[in-house]
């Protein structure tokens, strides 16, 4: 794979976007046999998931009006007639090229007779479901609370990190990565900061509102939580890294996690984007490029990388119960010399196979039966299309659904 710098806009506020110091990841980065795995919970008829998106720092493009934050239910918009049902293994996708989420059937071309979009705030990335039904999703606006039962929005909860206007677009501001604690009590959600190091913020789901702010690094594309809900880790995509916060003190501190190095800075293809927890031991599984998977241990800091085969920009990924890890290859950096957009499903002893897909995807969740992949064809940068595509786990089928607008963050229910 040729490794070259994004093209990017100058960032703005000079100092506020300089790369920290490198931190020692403790082991050699070096080649081997893999495994992979990050949180994602199934509980009863809930798979949690979460979503994010982009690449390179640059402007927030395009502008939006900012809503007024509100804790009145929006109604859905349904495609079909009659009341819509939601039903176990429907899935729910953040329309990022919209302001809304849009529930769909997954077993038709169209979405089937019940799918339906409920407004949720601009520019939607990240989702994650509780056990009760709510699904929290990461706007530019706030914190969105939607009813997965009735289909309405029942509260917007404003951020408290200033993130500037309310725009669009790749690089504008608020939350991104999303995820819940164990118990559902809290939500935390990455907040970008365009042009300046980014926030977790915690959201009491009972009170509805922000109980606190942490400083992490630069565009938090992910959230994730350690199983037993004392950690959680925010992917710092422009800082090279990981923030571990401590969910009792609210401490943090900072894992560079850089197989390839911090050179080029912000204008830098190398960088994380997703992270998986692994169930067998916590570790942080973060994929690069589709040769290297580093494997960051929370507690000490030290970074390992094992070797992946897919030879492609990498973005999204989750993992089952099983330890089977599922990542998104959106497409080559160098079309000479990587290979096309793909779903790399890597088994607990690193065996890995590549699947096809047509055109850029963004991020992936897996049905309850771990029989089928959904991957969000919502990319942040050009090629996106509105819709996911279906994988066949077993036989690498893959077909595609029509789903929202620019889908990004995608959760099965």
């Amino acid at each position: 794979m040729t490794h070259r710098a994004e093209e990017v806009p100058s960032p703005t506020g000079a100092g506020a976007g300089a790369v920290p110091p490198p931190v020692p990841s403790g082991e050699p980065r070096g080649a081997g046999p893999g495994a992979g795995r990050r949180l994602a919970a199934v509980t009863g008829a809930v798979l949690l998931v979460a979503a994010l998106a982009g690449c390179a720092e640059g402007g927030a493009d395009g502008g939006a009006a900012p809503a007024e934050a509100s804790a009145q239910p929006s109604t859905p918009a349904s495609t079909g007639e009659g009341p819509v049902r939601t039903r176990e293994g429907m899935l729910l996708v953040t329309d990022f090229g919209a302001d809304s989420v849009t529930f769909l059937d997954p077993s038709g071309p169209d979405g089937g007779s019940g799918r339906s979009s409920v407004k949720v705030g601009t520019a939607p990335y990240g989702i994650a479901l509780g056990d009760d039904g709510t699904a929290w999703v990461a706007t530019a606006e706030g914190v969105a609370a939607v009813d997965t039962a009735t289909r309405a929005r029942t509260a917007l909860i404003p951020y408290e990190t200033d993130t500037g206007p309310v725009t669009t677009g790749e690089y504008r501001g608020g939350g991104m990565g999303i995820a819940l604690s164990p118990d559902g009590k809290h939500v935390y959600v990455g907040v970008n900061v365009p042009g300046g190091n980014g926030t977790l913020e915690v959201v009491d789901t009972g009170e509805r509102k922000v109980v606190t702010a942490i400083p992490v690094g630069r565009r938090p594309f992910d959230v994730d939580v350690s199983r037993d809900g004392r950690q959680v880790y925010t992917t710092d995509h422009d800082s090279f890294g990981v923030t571990v916060v401590d969910s009792g003190t609210w401490k943090s501190r900072r894992i560079e996690v850089a197989p390839y190095g911090t050179e080029g800075g912000l204008g830098s293809w190398l960088k994380p984007h997703y992270t998986a927890v692994r169930p067998s031991d916590g570790a942080l599984l973060l994929p690069f490029e589709g040769e290297r998977l580093a494997v960051a241990d929370p507690d000490t800091g030290r970074v390992r990388v094992e070797r992946m085969t897919a030879d492609t920009h990498q973005h999204g990924a989750t993992v089952t119960d099983d330890g089977t890890l599922y990542v998104v290859g959106t497409g080559p950096i160098d079309p000479a010399e990587d290979e096309g957009p793909s779903l790399t499903v890597r088994a607990p002893g690193g065996e890995e196979r590549v699947i096809p897909l047509d055109g850029p995807h963004e991020d992936v969740a897996v049905s309850a039966d771990g029989r089928t992949a959904y991957v969000s064809g919502g990319f942040t940068r050009d090629g996106y299309w509105n819709g996911i595509s279906v994988v066949d786990i077993a036989t690498g089928e893959v077909r595609r659904v029509e789903a929202g607008e620019r889908p990004l963050g995608i959760a099965v229910l």
